[in-house]
């Protein structure tokens, strides 16, 4: 198995309407996400941020990240910065897939496992995660690497991934020790 990290959604401005509810849920992610991109780095597991690109048709990946890290909110995404390494994927929908190159981008690369981590967890996460599972991509979860809106919600996606898609739910720890 070839795995990746898949970053979604981390680059991020949190000037949304639902961004009062999420960042006290993203804010014990931040260091998570850290800590299993400099551990997936130090084993040359590709990483791969999958972000939206916040109706900011004419961005691009760099310009996404200066924006974020001029925000209010800097510190939630400095620490996740891209590497020199790291491949970006702009979408515009919840699903890492839906009308982007990713899934041309990963057979090139060999890659069969999904590690996913980010935001949002009952909405991009679980939606990707399916969208990963009908394409036959193993997928992994990470639940301390994932933000959610409602807490509910979220649990309930985590329980649905793993009985409906047969996602492996972990602990980061887990993964690359």
């Amino acid at each position: 198995m070839t795995t990746a990290l898949i970053v979604i959604d981390m680059i991020n401005t949190y000037d949304h309407k639902d961004a009062e509810l999420l960042i006290p849920s993203a804010e014990p992610v931040v260091p998570v996400i850290a800590d299993l991109l400099k551990r997936a780095r130090r084993r040359d597991v590709p990483v791969i941020y999958v972000n939206d690109n916040f109706g900011e048709w004419r961005s691009h990946h760099g310009e996404l990240l200066e924006k974020a890290l001029s925000g209010p909110h800097a510190r939630l995404v400095e620490p996740l910065r891209p590497d020199d390494s790291s491949l970006f994927v702009v979408k515009a929908r919840h699903s890492i897939f839906f009308e982007t190159p990713l899934n041309y981008l990963l057979s090139q690369q060999g890659i069969d496992r999904l590690v996913l981590c980010g935001q949002v967890t009952e909405q991009c996460i679980l939606y990707s995660s399916l969208d990963a599972h009908i394409r036959h991509y193993q997928v992994v979860v990470p639940r301390d690497a994932v933000a959610h809106i409602h807490a509910d919600l979220a649990d309930a996606a985590l329980r649905m991934m793993e009985r409906n898609m047969g996602a492996k739910v972990c602990e980061s720890g887990e993964l690359w020790n």
